[in-house]
């Protein structure tokens, strides 16, 4: 697919759309597992819950979350359907949690707040191995993305950080020019811009709305999309990509 999938993994109790479903080490290793079978190429795991009114953790609450899991899912050695390894994402604003999760094996560092990218970016150069990032888009121009050795990085416009809704629509509609800058990852998966034109706010029943919003990502450039519901975005992007002409049609036909 010209627009790749990132599944993700809630080992929190308070998550706005699946808090507690994926909370112990087995339960978010069988979710990882899944999330490959349905096609993810990047599996993003994360201690913390970013939704509104939520209760921030120090980063040894943090990792003692996700320590097991980030090294059970590691030692796995997952792979795409293509043979390529699949990438474990770790969803953190914490240096310590970031450094730790490299050092477990994860590959990628999901940072939602601009202040530690330096940081985050001196940590995933410093590796013995390819590391990438994922930070806000705002950050495009910091210094330390223009340095030699510099890790390759996804731009997300953070899609529901904002303070309204209409802001997430206007992030939305300026993800083509983002896309003509650098690589951008869209994270908009059963948020509010989602819900509330289309008046489901419970949490599983708006995939339609989700689908909706990964093919506007995926026609407008974006390359890589952050959902809950793997299978049925990898579906919608396929055929996509079919209909575009990325992708030939290999289907038998019934």
């Amino acid at each position: 697919m010209a627009c790749k999938v990132m599944g993700i993994v809630n080992v929190t109790p308070d998550s706005f759309s699946d808090g507690g479903k994926y909370f112990t080490p087995a339960e978010a290793v069988r979710r990882a597992k899944n999330l490959v079978a349905e096609g993810a190429s990047f599996i993003d795991v994360g201690g913390e819950s970013t939704r509104p009114g939520y209760s921030p953790l120090d980063w040894k609450e943090e990792w003692a979350r996700i320590e097991e899991v980030v090294s059970k899912i590691a030692s796995l050695g997952l792979k795409c359907a293509d043979g390529s390894d699949v990438v474990l994402s770790v969803d953190t604003y914490h240096p310590q949690t970031a450094e730790k999760a490299l050092a477990a094996g994860a590959g990628m560092i999901n940072c939602v707040y601009p202040a530690p990218v330096p940081e985050m970016v001196s940590l995933a150069s410093a590796a013995k191995r390819e590391v990438s990032l994922v930070v806000p888009y705002e950050c495009r121009a910091l210094p330390c993305f223009s340095r030699e050795g510099a890790p390759f990085t996804y731009f997300d416009p953070m899609i529901g950080f904002g303070p309204s809704r209409e802001d997430d629509i206007r992030l939305l509609g300026s993800i083509r020019e983002m896309a003509g800058e650098v690589p951008v990852l869209v994270g908009a998966s059963r948020k509010r811009v989602i819900k509330r034109p289309t008046g489901v706010k419970t949490p599983g029943q708006d995939i339609a709305g989700t689908l909706a919003v990964v093919v506007w990502a995926q026609l407008s450039g974006a390359s890589v999309v952050r959902v809950h519901d793997v299978r049925e975005s990898v579906q919608a992007l396929c055929v996509i990509d079919i209909l575009c002409g990325v992708k030939k049609d290999e289907g038998e036909e019934k």
